[in-house]
């Protein structure tokens, strides 16, 4: 198998048929486009995401909690509570540990979220640190945002822009070479985006106005996204090219290195599936925190409609096999 999240088909095979006991408070639980776990406590629910990183090492609790956290508050949900497993290579020292928990702690408070358990280890065979986290959040059952809710005319809309994580994670591991190529003004700018990662924000702010399903799009970007949405609700999809927002050092950091921007990691930008009726309302209290919204396309009855129109006309939009930044990492 290739590097990143394994395939849809061998979950299928593998993973989501060995799913241990059934319990009838589970509201939703492991599936194909599914990021996090809704579990009923009277008239609220617990939703709990866990995701590793794996990809980088620098900032690498900033990304612990941001990740997490996301794909909490895509089920309309607040991120309260963390739980961490620290795996640092053999010959690490205390220096590192220190680092990356301080690094845990200041991104946790800064969303109001506790950190309440885990696990810290030095393990051999390791060749760099790895965090895995879990994030727990509460939200009244209400007002809970399923996956599965997407319905055949809701408008997508996307926040911010795509390859945001990607083009940060690059700029920091392909420093000198962009450097030479571009300008160290250039590679500040993108290192930066790193800033834009969360999706707390729009995410909630969203799912107060009214939403049917939301979903951040993570490894293999957008074009996995889009396909993990809509698995998730049984759909199909068009989307245009020209309304796909790209910041320019995406782009130019994706033409430096041959990669498809629409398939790079792409955390800090935001899916959302919503009625038409509330598209206005919700770019409008969107933009009025100063995130930015695009309508990219439309979700449709069809399953097997899955396509991006350009210029030269339609086409389908594949599924990628693995995440863009793994052939520069």
């Amino acid at each position: 198998m290739l590097p990143g999240k394994i395939p849809p088909g061998v979950l299928e095979k593998l993973v989501f048929t060995h799913l241990g006991a059934r319990d009838g408070r589970v509201l939703i639980g492991s599936g194909r486009g599914i990021d996090a776990a809704a579990i009923a406590f009277g008239d609220r629910v617990l939703v709990a995401s866990t995701d590793p990183i794996t990809g980088t090492e620098e900032n690498i609790g900033f990304y612990a909690i941001h990740i997490n956290a996301n794909d909490v508050a895509t089920f309309g949900a607040r991120p309260r509570w963390f739980l961490v497993s620290i795996l640092l290579p053999e010959m690490a020292d205390e220096s590192t540990l220190e680092r990356v928990m301080r690094d845990l702690h200041e991104n946790a408070t800064g969303l109001g979220v506790s950190i309440v358990g885990g696990h810290t280890e030095v393990t051999p065979g390791l060749a760099k640190t790895i965090v895995v986290g879990t994030m727990v959040g509460e939200v009244d059952r209400k007002m809970l945002v399923t996956p599965k809710g997407a319905k055949p005319g809701d408008v997508l809309i996307l926040t911010k822009w795509v390859g945001l994580e990607g083009t940060s994670i690059i700029a920091q591991k392909r420093k000198k070479e962009l450097e030479e190529a571009f300008g160290k003004k250039f590679v500040e700018r993108a290192r930066t985006m790193m800033g834009m990662i969360s999706i707390v924000e729009e995410a909630l702010t969203a799912a107060g106005i009214g939403v049917s399903a939301m979903h951040d799009p993570t490894e293999g970007g957008i074009a996995n996204g889009l396909h993990e949405m809509a698995d998730a609700a049984g759909l199909g999809f068009r989307v245009y090219a020209e309304r796909i927002p790209i910041r320019k050092e995406t782009l130019k950091v994706c033409r430096f290195y041959g990669l498809n921007p629409l398939a790079l990691i792409s955390s800090g930008a935001l899916l959302i599936a919503t009625p038409s009726g509330k598209v206005d309302d919700i770019i409008s209290a969107l933009r009025e925190k100063g995130i930015h919204a695009t309508v990219i396309g439309n979700f449709l009855e069809d399953r097997n409609v899955r396509v991006l129109v350009e210029e030269k006309g339609e086409r389908k939009l594949p599924q990628p096999k693995s995440d863009e930044l793994w052939k520069v990492v």
